[in-house]
């Protein structure tokens, strides 16, 4: 099989990602989760992982934002939504797709390290592609919640043109992704 990776406009690809995101998160799943109610940002790049006659294999989201990291403004980058078409996992596509996210950030040369929010079930996942726990804080802002302490998922860093902190009180400054 082979794989194509586009690299596409955030609002502009979310029409042929939603299918995907949809068969993943159906609302009545999405109900039973510790981050239900919780609203997310939208995604400024995507990655997607296309199969040779075009379809949506794998989704990685990239958002660009302008955080504080212990009071200092930092340009980080998340990382969220990533996807896989239930049918192909366990193939290496999240994997592929992560580090076409990360390589991307790498050639902008503006962000100084990526954050990614993700279930406890999921840390050995993300640890295993470089990516390590973010060991502090984080607050995100939420409709008519305003600024909140975001521990809902579990946080963890990658380092880019930087060595991601580990430590410390990040304000993600908008919407969590």
């Amino acid at each position: 099989m082979s794989i194509e990776i586009e690299v596409l406009n955030g609002d502009a690809s979310w029409p042929q990602v939603k299918p995907l995101h949809d068969a993943i998160w159906p609302p009545e799943v999405v109900a039973t989760l510790p981050w239900a109610g919780i609203t997310f940002a939208h995604a400024d790049l995507r990655v997607l992982v296309l199969d040779e006659a075009g379809d949506l294999l794998c989704h990685v989201g990239i958002y660009r934002r302008l955080v504080k990291w212990n009071g200092q403004n930092v340009n980080i980058a998340g990382i969220g939504g990533v996807l896989t078409r239930a049918d192909m996992r366990n193939r290496g596509l999240a994997t592929v797709g992560l580090n076409a996210a990360i390589q991307t950030l790498r050639h902008e040369d503006s962000i100084n390290y990526a954050l990614l929010f993700c279930a406890p079930d999921r840390l050995g996942f993300y640890g295993a592609r470089g990516f390590i726990p973010f060991d502090g804080d984080v607050y995100a802002e939420q409709p008519e919640k305003g600024r909140i302490r975001f521990d809902a998922l579990s946080a963890m860093v990658h380092d880019v043109k930087r060595t991601a902190p580990t430590r410390g009180t990040i304000d993600l400054c908008g919407l969590p992704w």
